[in-house]
């Protein structure tokens, strides 16, 4: 029977016993790539604006609830839609723009679609009262207020301590 540890190319045990790891660098260079990717890939949502394809969000604990604040340059309220249920903030906002020029005399056609996606889902960290939360969307900004669902104090119960 042939020995397979002879076939390995970076000697016997280099990957093992030496701590020599000849792809790590490969590993950690393949693991920055698909960290950045997608990451300031610049796109254009219509209206002649660029955004990006993963808006910034700012997302903010306070005693009311929370406040939420995102990035969506170029869409409109009725491209953004919001939902809480079972305690996940869902906010998707998706925009198709169509713009077509003729000029007979030049004998040019253009057709021009762009589209933008974007969802995001957000866990939130206490029992919302989504009948309360709002909502607006100023000048491509965001801003989202969630409060908590308001809850009878609890006081603390004493036990009496007695004989059996």
């Amino acid at each position: 029977m042939a020995e397979f540890r002879s076939l390995i190319p970076f000697g016997r045990g280099a990957l093992g016993r030496s701590g020599y790891d000849p792809f790590s660098g490969f590993r950690q260079e393949i693991d920055r790539l698909l960290e950045d990717f997608g990451q300031g890939i610049p796109s254009t949502f219509g209206n002649g604006k660029s955004g990006f394809l993963v808006p910034k969000v700012d997302v903010a604990e306070t005693e009311a609830g929370l406040e939420l604040t995102a990035e969506l340059p170029g869409f409109d309220e009725k491209d953004v839609s919001l939902d809480i249920e079972d305690g996940v903030m869902t906010i998707r906002a998706e925009h198709k723009d169509e713009r077509e020029e003729k000029d007979e005399k030049k004998h040019y056609h253009l057709v021009e679609r762009t589209q933008g996606t974007f969802l995001r889902r957000l866990a939130l960290p206490f029992e919302a009262d989504a009948d309360k939360a709002s909502a607006h969307l100023d000048k491509g900004l965001l801003t989202v207020m969630v409060p908590r669902l308001a809850t009878a104090e609890k006081k603390p119960k004493s036990i009496p301590v007695g004989k059996k």
